[in-house]
């Protein structure tokens, strides 16, 4: 007989099975194999929010496989993921195949080597019930908002909708930064921007009017702009002071599940989804050349910026190795972890730092290879000296004769630094999404400098509203607010998304007319669901209950009470009421009743229906035409959807005609062949046509000032 392993991922499983041998035999659950049924509530309210439990369907041939395995072994070990869901699938587990739970048989891996495998099979523990507690506690709560919640907000908007409790506080942030948006009233402003020359110098910089003899300037209207340009005609360019300084750049620290979602998204353009799934297989492991069977980073669903020192210590000798003893710092440089945090597991990195991503290319995917560039890179970066700069202030003195002659001037600045230590940024560099104020690369420029002046434009802007979230900027507030953890904000942006509540208009998202009125409907009547505070102490009550100082039942009596009777209150107060939604009219009529259809949204998407609903029931798929003929067969090219909600174009032909394009179309025409052109990404106009080839690039319109 042999002894049994269960984890709950086949790729997992077969990585351990080779560093364990012959004497174990590892298998999968393939996730949870026990969970609450979806057909109905499935939580008894009244015997103390008891779950009721069911094998997951489709699961029960495992099942019975698995007991049968449990029978021919002399031990079983169960090795999920180490989190919330993970014990929780542990303990599903030792419940349907009769294990005792006062057995230590639960094992854990914070990075899957041969080392950490090994070590974490010599040292079992018994499975954490206070962590399942909390995630029991987390489903329970969300099917009592899902399943409560959902049919009154259905019932008061449209068929079919529902409610979450995170995912509702998620959709509120984008209606309120979209509120933000509409009551934003731009103000104008003017900056004089010049352009110079040091000669012999050819190298042209940019400095900015900043100031006159009165003090700071602040130009809001074209008059006052125009006064400072006359008044600048004929002025004379003088360097009056030169500030050198010197400023160090420090590395970010490494990954957390938030972090990596962030830059995965900034840099690689993955969505959180796709980014997870990445790097739950680089966590699982894979056969990498030369080297063997190993996982490549560390678990990736953290919010710690801790540490081993051990892989510290591998990190700086291979830095010391590659780039020198000036690439560590002093100090070995320790992140502070947010008092916040779980904590439960080290920051996202590499466990063998040595394994360049060059070293493991030839065994991954692209995808695979990027991410865990990313992260090798920053886990490194963390690591390593900081980049110094040399800055330079530069302000320069401009006057004309007569107002140097009354003691009047203009001051102009410009700022720039030039690297004199490149430290870890030889390796890594951090992106936002906020826009970064702009340096100037300066040439080397001393006091009385006579400096030529290139140009002198005075330039029109106006204030911006704040910007529409992103699902990088969206995970990054969640996380600061506290609302949700690390393994929950794919799903988050997923679900909102998958409900149409909101979409995603290039990287932005923006809610639809659908969220808008679910928020304002939950506002008013359930303002505690989409408290931003109210869900974060929810979140830290959680937390409490896996670290076992609140009882989990407890915690949904002082939820679940309250929210019953705000229930009861609403359904009371808002009998007879039905929230109508503004719907489009389309000139297309209805094929059996002739009435003009509208465009509704549903799962799927948006589609034409018929108003005389319920008396005429007739659909339509929803078309978004262009101006653009298919080059192929002369049909009219229209927009159509990717199954992950990327937008392509196709000819509304299909599927006589199956032309399709990535290439957006427009309304201009081929020179040579008449037919429809199309604009790729770059700018560049290119013919679709057969044998044609034509390419040109877009004539870009020229803004004016207001629309600058």
């Amino acid at each position: 007989m042999s002894k049994l392993v269960i984890v709950e991922s086949p790729s997992k499983a077969k990585t351990i099975q080779k560093y364990l041998g012959k004497d174990y035999k590892v298998t999968a659950s393939v996730g949870h194999i026990r969970d609450l049924p979806a057909a109905k509530l499935s939580v008894d309210i009244k015997n103390d929010f008891a779950p009721k439990y069911a094998i997951v369907k489709g699961k029960e041939k495992l099942v019975k496989e698995l007991k049968g395995m449990v029978a021919d072994s002399d031990a079983v070990y169960l090795a999920t993921d180490p989190d919330r869901e993970g014990e929780a699938i542990s303990w599903h587990l030792a419940t349907v195949l009769d294990l005792d739970i006062n057995t230590k048989n639960r094992v854990k891996f914070n990075e899957i080597n041969k080392t950490s495998v090994l070590k974490g099979m010599n040292s079992p523990e018994k499975i954490d019930l206070d962590l399942v507690d909390a995630q029991q506690a987390r489903r329970i709560l969300d099917r009592l908002v899902g399943y409560k919640l959902s049919p009154f907000v259905s019932q008061k908007i449209r068929r079919g909708l529902s409610a979450g409790r995170v995912q509702s506080v998620a959709v509120r942030l984008i209606v309120d930064r979209e509120d933000e948006i509409r009551a934003f009233v731009p103000e104008e402003y003017w900056t004089i921007d010049a352009k110079f020359t040091n000669p012999p110098s050819k190298k042209t910089f940019t400095a900015t009017l900043v100031s006159d003899e009165n003090g700071k300037v602040k130009i809001t209207d074209e008059k006052t702009a125009k006064e400072y340009f006359t008044r600048l005609t004929g002025a004379s360019y003088t360097v009056d002071l030169v500030k050198k300084g010197t400023r160090q750049r420090q590395p970010a620290p490494p990954f957390t599940t938030s972090t990596l979602q962030q830059d995965a998204s900034r840099k690689l353009n993955f969505q959180g989804k796709k980014t997870m799934k990445v790097a739950q297989e680089l966590y699982e492991g894979m056969e990498i050349k030369g080297v063997g069977t190993m996982g490549l980073i560390t678990y990736m669903r953290t919010d710690s910026l801790r540490i081993s020192e051990e892989a510290r210590n591998a990190g700086n000798a291979y830095i010391k190795q590659i780039f020198g003893d000036s690439y560590l710092p002093d100090k070995p440089r320790y992140y502070k972890t947010k008092a916040s945090a779980q904590d439960g597991h080290e920051a996202i990195r590499p466990t063998d730092p040595s394994l360049t991503p060059e070293t493991v290319k030839p065994s991954l995917t692209n995808d695979q290879f990027k991410l865990y560039s990313l992260i090798w890179k920053r886990f490194m970066a963390s690591l390593m000296a900081a980049c110094v700069q040399e800055t330079v202030k530069v302000d320069i003195k401009a006057a004309n004769e007569p107002d140097r002659q009354s003691g009047k001037y203009c001051i102009f600045s410009a700022n720039g630094y030039n690297v004199t230590f490149d430290g870890y940024t030889k390796l890594y560099e951090v992106s936002t999404d906020e826009k970064e104020e702009k340096e100037t690369d300066l040439p080397e420029l001393k006091r009385n400098d006579e400096l030529r002046l290139r140009s002198l434009d005075p330039n029109q802007h106006f204030t911006q509203p704040p910007a529409r979230y992103t699902e990088a900027s969206l995970i990054k507030e969640l996380e600061e607010t506290g609302v949700g953890r690390p393994s929950t904000y794919v799903s988050i942006v997923s679900t909102i998304l998958a409900r149409e509540y909101v979409v995603r208009e290039q990287k932005q998202l923006k809610p639809t007319e659908l969220g808008e009125a679910v928020v304002k409907l939950l506002k008013e009547q359930f303002p505690n669901i989409v408290n931003v505070k109210f869900t974060a102490n929810m979140e830290a009550d959680l937390d409490k209950v896996e670290s076992g100082e609140v009882d989990y039942i407890a915690m949904l009596h002082s939820f679940y009470d309250g929210f019953d009777k705000t229930l009861e209150k609403a359904k009371n107060d808002m009998q007879g009421v039905k929230i109508q939604l503004d719907e489009d009219v389309t000139d297309i009529p209805c094929d059996k009743c002739g009435r003009m259809m509208v465009v509704k949204v549903g799962r799927f998407g948006k589609f034409l229906a018929c108003p005389g609903y319920p008396d005429c029931k007739n659909t339509k798929p929803y078309v978004v035409k262009t101006d653009a003929k298919c080059p192929v067969c002369g049909g009219n090219v229209i927009e159509k959807k990717s199954k992950k909600g990327y937008a392509f174009f196709g000819c509304d032909n299909y599927p006589e005609c199956k032309f399709m394009t990535w290439d957006k179309p427009t309304n201009e025409l081929c020179p040579y062949c008449g037919k429809s052109l199309f604009k790729r990404k770059g700018g560049l106009l290119v013919c679709l046509g057969e044998g044609c080839g034509f390419e040109k690039k877009a004539e870009r319109k020229k803004k004016t000032k207001t629309e600058e």
